[in-house]
């Protein structure tokens, strides 16, 4: 029997209403980037790690963060962790997504980070699964990592990827998405 893995949850609930009045005309997830709508990018980074994946997007969003963590992790209860993805980092690698899910075999708590900057997924080992499916509102699981600091359960994973930052939250970030050369060769590299 294959050993367990953790579970890459896509959050894809939010409205995007920062990327609308920003002057975007659509959803920021289905905005296009290289072709491609935002969270399809994401899809295919989570499909290409191998890892299993849960997408969070029920009908009418949710009323924040936490409240779509909750609803990913009571989905898929037998998981042996989650990483939570939020739905607008279409730049983010296979390969980060995997070095999160291994990092879990260091600590249970896994908080990536690129240049200084702490970025997602987040990785949540099995015996977060109370705390995490707890969770409401707009925090995130926030309270939740820094509790497992506070215990010395945090594993901090240096990563070389922009992607694991580099989130789509105006129409200005898509655009400079396109203009990045590297990110513009990371897309190539899925199609």
């Amino acid at each position: 029997m294959p050993e367990a893995q953790p579970v890459i949850i896509i959050l894809a609930a939010g409205k995007g209403e920062r990327f609308r009045a920003g002057g975007g005309t659509t959803h920021k997830l289905e905005a296009l980037l290289a072709g491609k709508p935002v969270l399809q990018h994401v899809l295919a980074a989570a499909q290409a790690s191998g890892l299993p994946w849960h997408l969070v997007r029920p009908q009418g969003g949710t009323n924040g963060m936490g409240d779509s963590i909750a609803l990913g992790v009571k989905a898929t209860p037998d998981a042996a962790g989650w990483l939570i993805l939020p739905g607008d980092l279409p730049l983010i690698t296979a390969a980060s997504l995997q070095r999160v899910a291994q990092a879990l075999n260091e600590k249970p708590v896994v908080v990536p980070y690129f240049q200084q900057r702490h970025g997602h997924p987040v990785g949540f080992g099995r015996e977060y699964f109370d705390s995490l499916a707890r969770l409401t509102g707009d925090e995130g699981a926030k309270a939740v990592v820094q509790a497992a600091r506070a215990r010395a359960d945090v594993f901090s994973l240096a990563l070389n990827d922009s992607g694991i930052v580099q989130d789509i939250d105006v129409p200005e970030d898509l655009a400079a998405a396109e203009q990045d050369k590297n990110a513009v060769q990371i897309l190539r590299t899925r199609w």
